[in-house]
């Protein structure tokens, strides 16, 4: 029996299993005959090869359909992404990681906001056997079978809360988390959930899901970009400009520093602001955790608007965008055992 941690998330999709891992872009592609696929120097980056054959029809997956599609579909409506992007996405991460026919224990999250609505259909669509094929940079075809077999969702902050007090083996490692107060800031690309767990019980009326995801910042840089330039650039194309500080398009270089900034500080105030209101009765909180992959970026603006203790990431120099998904494989060791054997 697998133990797997999976968060498939709009702006990309995580899975853990035990020490291993992959992440890739939230993005579908049409898939295409491509007659070369090596890149031209060994010494270029190794990029993931993800290409899905499920149910008639086949995929290019994350950065291959960004770079080889010329159909892509990426989508932040939720309803539209549980229904249509969720499974080939899931498929695609747990094809990776699990054995052909081993049975699979899948631990997963949803947004808060869309938790009640969602959970059922979501955890029903993984649940069962999936016939995949891997298509391989070389052509080569592996067939597997994925049996999942049960299917646990949790709101979503409770990933990096699991992944704070529990070891890798899924034990209780500090018991201050069964008295204290802890807020969970999850800032992700599209959403931005915020939950209360008090004495390691869920409050409803200190949490919430809106719309303050790094997403809203990635607009602001697109428009900004579209009016210099006249180019739509897509939001999930703006990851490694924003991280590097700026952007080539058509030949002119355009610096983000600034805008990015200014934008992610704006982001920030707004964030601290929806902290304030929801959490205004929470005065007795212990602790705060800043998590997500917006968390990573927008930290250093939002501490200095908090008050009270911030829980560091367990793993030092970490991936912020982990943080969930290895507290959801964590938490699927607490639950069922190493080995998904028990209830």
């Amino acid at each position: 029996m697998d133990v797997i941690g999976i968060d498939i998330g709009f702006g990309f999709t995580k899975a853990v299993k035990g020490h291993e891992r992959i992440i890739f872009k939230s993005i579908l592609g049409e898939a295409a005959e491509i007659q070369y696929t090596e890149a031209l120097l060994d010494e270029a980056d190794k990029d993931e090869f993800l290409h899905l054959e499920f149910d008639g029809t086949s995929h290019f997956v994350g950065e291959l359909a960004e770079r080889q599609s010329n159909v892509r579909f990426f989508t932040l409506d939720q309803g539209q992404f549980v229904s249509r992007f969720a499974l080939p996405l899931a498929l695609t991460a747990v094809g990776r990681l699990a054995s052909s026919h081993v049975p699979v224990n899948l631990m997963t999250g949803l947004p808060i906001g869309h938790y009640r609505q969602h959970k059922t259909e979501f955890a029903r669509m993984l649940t069962g056997k999936h016939a995949i094929t891997m298509v391989g940079r070389d052509g080569s075809r592996e067939e597997k079978t994925i049996n999942i077999n049960k299917v646990l969702v949790v709101p979503q902050p409770f990933g990096s809360l699991f992944g704070t007090m529990l070891t890798e083996e899924g034990k209780l490692k500090d018991r201050r988390f069964l008295q204290d107060k802890i807020g969970v800031i999850d800032i992700g690309f599209r959403t931005c959930d915020y939950t209360v767990s008090d004495k390691m019980r869920y409050s409803e009326r200190g949490s919430r899901t809106t719309e303050s995801g790094i997403a809203r910042g990635f607009n602001i840089i697109a428009s900004k970009l579209r009016e210099k330039s006249g180019v739509n650039v897509e939001l999930y194309r703006l990851y490694d400009a924003v991280e590097k500080g700026s952007i080539k398009i058509r030949g002119q270089e355009f610096d983000l520093k600034s805008l990015t900034e200014q934008v992610f500080k704006q982001l920030a105030t707004t964030i601290a602001n929806e902290v304030d209101r929801l959490w205004a009765d929470d005065w007795d909180m212990d602790a705060m955790i800043i998590t997500g992959g917006g968390g990573k970026v927008l930290e250093p603006y939002l501490r200095s608007q908090l008050t009270g203790e911030i829980l560091p990431s367990p793993e030092q120099n970490e991936d912020q965008r982990y943080r969930n998904v290895r507290g959801y494989a964590k938490y699927g060791r607490y639950k069922w055992g190493a080995t998904g054997a028990s209830e």
